[in-house]
């Protein structure tokens, strides 16, 4: 059985070049097409492939710089060495420095708004993932520097790239065909509306919501192929810019993914009243002629797309929402 060691060991040289100073930033995504589901929980293999669109300024900048003995910085603060994101960050690290004694600096700052209630971990690895790889001058392709952030958090295999990207959930019992590539799209006109409802914890994490879904819910089994279904026809939707198709897509697949936790016994909700409350709204306005489609991850925030042409009626109807321009320039 292949374990993340294995994996690292099969694309990295034995002995590490010493590290250099090196900076790399990444970008948070929004899934459009949900990746909900494990084959494989160590190496973090997903049972469906996803799609996912990039919040361009809002993510994750990395420093890495040689020290005489390990740090991990968070928004300019020392972390105390039993800190749990500190252990995170430096059992990533020792994934790349395996037995290797090469004390790091490691820095971290987030640009994402505490206020908009999204998670970090997706631009955290995919930055820190970025930053390792030059620190150690490895000449990796973009497959492998996917799949190596993917062993960090899932998503962040999707956070390597402005824009669209697609995360096959592919085939090897290894995961070396479970990667993201970017889709060669640009939509200057497509919008994300942030859209913040519960900004605390979440009474269950995401990995554990995942695990129960999948052990319980007995509409889980229908899961894995609609999604694998879902995320062709929207990669399909994206490539033809045919935003009316991709916007009932991926709200039907967010809604989709609810309905299996939903389901799970004992059921489990990311999703408050006030979610529902926005989301009614939302199908109100819309059959009133807003063009503006809903996606919900696992959490209780919900997110918009929309079009440059509905950014003032939404922002008139969601005073609250955050307006996000993914294609615009950094």
């Amino acid at each position: 059985m292949t374990d993340a060691r294995t994996v690292f060991d099969r694309h990295l040289p034995d002995q590490l070049p010493t590290p250099q100073p090196a900076t790399a930033y990444a970008p948070s995504n929004i899934a459009l097409s949900k990746y909900w589901g494990k084959r494989d929980k160590a190496l973090n293999l997903p049972l469906n492939s996803s799609l996912s669109i990039s919040l361009r300024d809002w993510g994750s900048t990395t420093r890495i710089s040689p020290s005489s003995t390990d740090e991990v910085w968070f928004q300019d603060r020392l972390l105390p060495a039993d800190d749990p994101f500190a252990d995170k960050v430096l059992r990533f690290a020792n994934r790349f420095r395996r037995d290797q004694m090469m004390p790091l600096k490691i820095e971290t700052s987030n640009t994402i708004p505490t206020a908009a209630g999204l998670a970090s971990s997706a631009s955290g690895f995919a930055a820190l993932t970025m930053a390792l790889v030059q620190a150690f001058q490895l000449d990796l392709p973009d497959d492998t520097v996917s799949m190596f952030a993917r062993l960090g958090s899932g998503s962040a295999t999707r956070s390597l790239w402005h824009g669209f990207a697609r995360w096959e959930r592919g085939h090897a019992n290894d995961g070396t065909d479970s990667f993201a590539r970017p889709l060669e799209v640009r939509w200057p006109a497509f919008r994300i509306a942030i859209i913040p409802v519960d900004t605390g914890p979440k009474s269950h994490s995401s990995r554990d919501g995942m695990n129960h879904t999948v052990a319980t819910s007995p509409l889980f089994g229908a899961w894995p192929a609609q999604a694998e279904s879902d995320c062709t026809a929207i990669q399909n939707a994206v490539q033809d810019q045919n935003f009316q198709t991709l916007g009932q897509l991926a709200e039907a697949n967010a809604l989709a993914m609810h309905a299996t936790m939903l389901a799970a016994r004992p059921a489990l909700s990311y999703l408050k009243p006030e979610s529902w409350q926005v989301l009614e709204t939302l199908w109100t306005a819309r059959h009133e002629g807003l063009a503006a489609f809903a996606t919900m991850d696992a959490g209780a925030n919900v997110k918009l797309i929309l079009e440059a042409s509905s950014a003032a009626d939404v922002k008139a109807i969601f005073p609250q929402s955050r307006l996000i321009a993914p294609f615009d320039p950094l």
